[in-house]
């Protein structure tokens, strides 16, 4: 089992409430106001990078943090929407966990690596799912999260470099 980085900044229940929260937040978005699906999928772009800084501080309890999120988001939500995102967090987390923790590169390199290959794959299937799929979608939801996540890791690697 995977334990905890060494030196690890964040602390453990910030880094978990953050990727909750925005797990619930985008699920219930979609839920209640599917006019503002493009905000939605810009918005999900972070959700993926948080995962990371959440499985930083977490380890592999990081997927019960999800598994959290989808039971609110169902609660919470439209239940369709809920299992779509549940799905495709699964699906796309998988890849996203096993590229993080496969790869002993420096953490701004893994996230990057994660949320550019689980990106894609995290659009496509909820957007099937949840029937929603349009190309315009696809590209904005996927496009959202490879921004989002070059810029947190350009972040991270910004502030790796000044500790040096």
């Amino acid at each position: 089992m995977q334990t905890r980085e060494p030196g690890v900044r964040l602390t453990r229940w910030p880094a978990a409430t953050a990727y909750l929260s925005g797990v619930v937040v985008v699920n219930v978005g979609f839920s209640h106001h599917p006019e503002l699906d493009w905000l939605w999928s810009v918005l999900v772009g972070g959700v993926l990078a948080l995962r990371d800084g959440a499985q930083r501080s977490w380890g592999h309890a990081v997927l019960l943090w999800m598994m959290a999120g989808a039971g609110l988001s169902f609660w919470l939500g439209n239940p369709a929407v809920a299992l779509a995102s549940v799905c495709a967090f699964l699906i796309s987390e998988s890849v996203d966990w096993l590229v993080y923790t496969t790869t002993q590169r420096p953490f701004a390199e893994r996230v990057w690596r994660s949320v550019l290959l689980s990106s894609p794959v995290d659009t496509a299937v909820f957007l099937h799912l949840a029937h929603l799929w349009s190309w315009d979608l696809f590209a904005i939801g996927s496009g959202s999260k490879i921004l989002a996540g070059a810029l947190i890791s350009l972040s991270l690697r910004k502030q790796s470099l000044s500790q040096q």
